[in-house]
């Protein structure tokens, strides 16, 4: 589709010297195909990044994880203030990164990383429909070019200066004007804009089955490489995200705010140990209460009906230190994001996908 826009557009300016309705023809089309050109992705330079040379302990174990997944490692990581874990690719050869989000690294257990890990690599496989080259990359596309073309707060100008003052009613003109054709050209975009955004939400409904049979797939990957019960305890502690940004959002301002002496360059060293605590005490409550239900019911249900599976891979304490040593930098750096841009919010439905 791209293709074909920038060859008509093409053809339509060029032919079309002699006349002004296929030059402006051809200006559209050609930032239609500039609008849904493919994006190869690329690494967000603001988080810390590590490769092999930098954590060798690290990746070892992404290895060894994508060894028992059957997929291909991760060639960098890199990590963000998020509760999640995920795969993004990027660059033409669509290289690996594995995304991982410290403070869910920071209040799961070992082996329940594990987990995280292996659900990640497993569901980001290209037997995953999402994950394939093609369709990635046409989400992708339609997705950025949807948002290109929405108009945002700076499309219009508000004007109510003094009507008194020295050529305020041309001021007053211009800013209608500029108004109008900024309305103008909105109504111009909507038929392409809702065409890219009804052909993004197709191609997610006809996606969706092999979605959700890859995402029980990863399920089973994460199953096999941490055991059965790991599994099912990382799905049922996905509950904790929003509990958790919560506290670190709180922790971040009492940071800022009730210990004004402290530097925010230089935030508590025991940031990720007092989160980490926090979740601790929430897991206890959450299993005293039997009523309450996770949001990844049914596939709890499924693992824990699911013959066991043990555990391929373990930690010991030496590697587990290892690991610690070569995340100190990452974890520094990330808190340091978080004291200067805040906490987001998370979303509703947090998955390690």
């Amino acid at each position: 589709m791209t293709a074909t826009l920038f060859i008509g557009s093409g053809l339509l300016m060029i032919v079309g010297w002699h006349t002004v309705v296929q030059h402006m023809m051809g200006l559209a089309l050609l930032g239609l195909a500039l609008a849904l050109r493919p994006r190869t992705g690329r690494l967000n330079p603001d988080l810390p990044t590590l490769r092999e040379e930098d954590a060798p302990a690290l990746f070892d174990l992404l290895g060894r994880i994508a060894e028992t997944c059957c997929v291909r490692p991760p060639e960098t990581v890199q990590f963000a203030a998020e509760f999640s874990v995920t795969v993004m690719h990027y660059g033409f050869s669509r290289k690996r990164c594995l995304v991982v989000g410290l403070p869910l690294w920071a209040v799961y257990p070992p082996q329940q990383r594990v987990a995280a890990v292996a659900h990640a690599l497993a569901y980001a496989a290209p037997r995953s429909a999402r994950s394939r080259a093609f369709v990635a990359v046409a989400l992708e596309s339609l997705a950025a070019g949807s948002g290109t073309m929405r108009a945002n707060d700076t499309a219009y100008i508000s004007w109510d200066a003094n009507p008194l003052a020295f050529r305020a009613h041309h001021v007053a003109a211009a800013a209608r004007n500029f108004n109008i054709r900024g309305k103008f050209s909105e109504w111009v975009l909507v038929i392409p804009r809702g065409a890219m955004s009804a052909t993004a939400r197709l191609l997610l409904w006809l996606t969706l089955p092999a979605s959700w049979s890859a995402l029980l797939d990863a399920d089973d990957a994460a199953a096999r490489t941490a055991s059965s019960e790991t599994a099912v305890a990382a799905l049922k502690d996905q509950d904790l995200a929003r509990p958790v940004c919560v506290e670190a959002h709180r922790m971040v301002i009492e940071t800022k705010t009730l210990a004004p002496r402290r530097s925010t360059r230089s935030p508590q060293q025991d940031f990720w140990e007092k989160l980490a605590r926090q979740a601790a005490r929430l897991r206890a409550q959450r299993g005293g209460d039997p009523t309450q239900k996770s949001l990844n019911a049914s596939r709890v249900a499924r693992l824990s009906a699911a013959p066991r599976c043990q555990e391929a891979i373990t930690l010991d304490e030496p590697a587990l230190s290892r690991i610690a040593q070569e995340l100190h930098r990452p974890e520094k750096a990330v808190v340091d994001k978080m004291m200067r841009d805040g906490v987001a919010e998370p979303p509703q439905r947090i998955s390690l996908r």
